[in-house]
């Protein structure tokens, strides 16, 4: 088997079970100014209604398809890219048979291949550190946008590497992040990250924000 066949192998899985095993990944992004690689540090599995154990509020393919979240339905080994708070993108490996809608999104990552290429485009990191600490700076450093969104992840523009699996131990695992309600609660501990990595995101609970009463 190919490095990309075992990679699709491991993608037809749920992301539950993927996102764990993509942590120590390197993925790296071939553009015209040059190359830059992320080895994946954070992950965040979303399940879509067709393999969830129980329905995933936090996931965008909970209501159904929509021209929006199309491609999270599509086969595994592509991604999932969206736009988000009117001014970020943030990228999603789409994993388990075509119309499941599981995907893993890449929260965080150490920049190892391109660095001078990665500050050019997060010129607003004061450290190395910082420069794909969470979804938006991952997908900025990478050069990732809605053009992306559905494109082949595997080979091209684009090259997954899986390298050596990191120790159970050295994994850990907790609520999503940025979801108020059920779907970012301990009952989804889908967050899994290696532990005393300082390019992990830090922790925000969602805040739940209320109507103020009408007089």
């Amino acid at each position: 088997m190919t490095a990309e066949s075992n990679l699709l192998e491991l993608l037809q899985q749920p992301s539950v079970v993927v996102a764990p095993r993509l942590l120590g990944a390197v993925v790296r992004h071939r553009t015209a100014e040059g190359t830059v690689g992320v080895r994946l540090t954070e992950l965040e599995a979303y399940m879509g209604p067709a393999d969830s154990p129980a329905p995933d509020p936090g996931s965008h393919s909970y209501r159904g398809q929509t021209p929006r979240n199309t491609s999270m339905f599509g086969p595994a080994g592509h991604f999932y890219v969206y736009f988000t708070y009117g001014m970020h993108y943030c990228a999603n490996l789409v994993c388990s048979p075509a119309g499941t809608s599981s995907g893993c999104l890449m929260r965080a990552g150490e920049v190892v291949e391109g660095h001078e290429l990665a500050r050019s485009r997060r010129t607003a990191a004061r450290k190395d550190r910082e420069l794909a600490q969470g979804p938006a700076r991952l997908a900025s450093a990478l050069a990732m946008d809605l053009s992306h969104n559905g494109h082949w992840a595997l080979g091209g523009d684009f090259i997954i590497e899986l390298g050596q699996a990191v120790e159970p131990d050295d994994i850990l695992t907790g609520p999503r992040v940025g979801l108020s309600g059920p779907g970012g609660s301990a009952d989804y501990p889908w967050r899994f990250w290696i532990a005393a990595d300082p390019t992990v995101s830090r922790y925000k609970p969602a805040v739940v924000r209320k109507r103020p009463a009408v007089p």
